[in-house]
């Protein structure tokens, strides 16, 4: 049996976790058109409840937000009371989640919004594969570019979904600022060619993130808030020559909040834009005091290692736990992992199946 880092108890902020083994947020698309989320969605959270700390799915704030087929919102009474179902099964499992807070930006499309173009800091599109829409696969198109004057009112979506969160029993929230989504954009300098306090400089287009931040705090206490950073992915055809810069000041100034954790998207499973070396947890240790997230791609070796530094203090895993319901039971006894799930039932919308049917593996050796 290990008994590495991985399985000592940790205190998050207002939250002790029982392992340092954080299930990432991964996007399922299974709660239907109306976005409300369900009772499968429940019992797929509640199986992997033993998790130190489990981050929910990215979920829209506000109809702006969305795009992505039948992923969940925050935005609604409806969505917000079934929400509570799940944080209910998940503590009475024992586990602790926090809601991911999404708004999608660019990396939407107008089939999502009645006809009206997606939004983003500057018009310029995703120059990659095209989007899967409710109308099928789609090419990617040029977004709207906000005016100043709309940035206040979705700073407002995000606080008001980070009041839903606390009213739906989540123990904390995440603020997505990653993988090319908005707040990504307004932070790279490749999706951010504005002109006003939002564009030009490092600390304008930290700005949004800042004003996010400010706003959910003002909900929740900052240690039970999380930032999700990536600084190395080109994940929605991301990628910045000044990297570097923009990502320690944006970690240097979410240092001043004490926020619950940093999670930063450090490995490079997911593609590296390759504009310089990879920024390392070691960069970010040393100008962000509180706790720090590895993720993309770790194994539990890798993780060992990382906690053992003293570069991060939690790892998350993000698709072993999609056919390992009990990852953290397999780690600790180390048992053999059972295979990762194909990719197309990643996100098919059918219920229990590639969802919820994976057996544990105390299930999978006595059937």
């Amino acid at each position: 049996m290990s008994t590495s880092q991985l399985f000592t108890p940790f205190e998050l902020g207002q939250t002790t976790l029982p392992n340092r083994i954080v299930m990432a947020p991964l996007t399922r698309g299974r709660a239907g058109k109306e976005r409300i989320p369900n009772e499968t969605m429940a019992e797929y959270y509640a199986q992997r409840s033993s998790a130190g700390l489990i981050i929910s799915e990215a979920t829209t704030i506000s109809e702006q937000a969305n795009g992505w087929n039948e992923s969940p919102g925050i935005y609604t009474d409806e969505m917000t009371k079934a929400w509570k179902t799940i944080t209910t099964a998940v503590h009475k499992n024992g586990g602790r989640i926090f809601l991911q807070l999404w708004h999608m930006g660019r990396a939407s499309h107008s089939s999502f919004h009645n006809g009206e173009l997606a939004v983003a800091p500057s018009a310029i599109k995703i120059e990659e594969d095209g989007i899967h829409t409710p109308v099928g696969k789609q090419p990617h198109e040029v977004p709207r570019a906000l005016e100043t004057s709309e940035i206040p009112g979705i700073v407002e979506d995000y606080r008001r979904a980070a009041e839903r969160a606390r009213d739906a029993g989540f123990d904390g929230v995440e603020i997505h600022a990653a993988n090319g989504y908005l707040i990504d954009q307004f932070l790279q300098s490749k999706t951010n060619q504005r002109t006003d306090r939002y564009g030009g400089s490092v600390e304008n287009r930290y700005r949004l993130l800042g004003e996010v931040v400010h706003a959910v705090t003002s909900v929740w206490p900052a240690d039970q808030v999380g930032v999700r950073l990536s600084p190395n992915g080109v994940f929605n055809d991301m990628g910045s020559p000044d990297y570097r810069e923009q990502f320690t000041h944006a970690a240097q100034q979410l240092d001043r909040y004490g926020l619950a954790y940093l999670h930063v998207l450090d490995g490079l499973a997911f593609g590296f834009h390759e504009l310089g070396k990879p920024m390392e947890l070691s960069e970010f240790r040393r100008v962000f005091n509180g706790a720090l997230i590895g993720n993309c791609g770790y194994s539990q070796e890798e993780a060992n290692e990382r906690l053992e530094a003293g570069e991060a203090d939690l790892i998350a895993f993000g698709r072993p736990f999609i056919s390992n319901p009990d990852l953290v039971e397999r780690f600790r006894n180390e048992w053999p992992l059972a295979e990762t799930a194909d990719v197309s039932v990643w996100y098919s919308p059918t219920g229990a199946a590639g969802y919820t049917d994976f057996p544990t593996y105390r299930e999978a050796v006595t059937s």
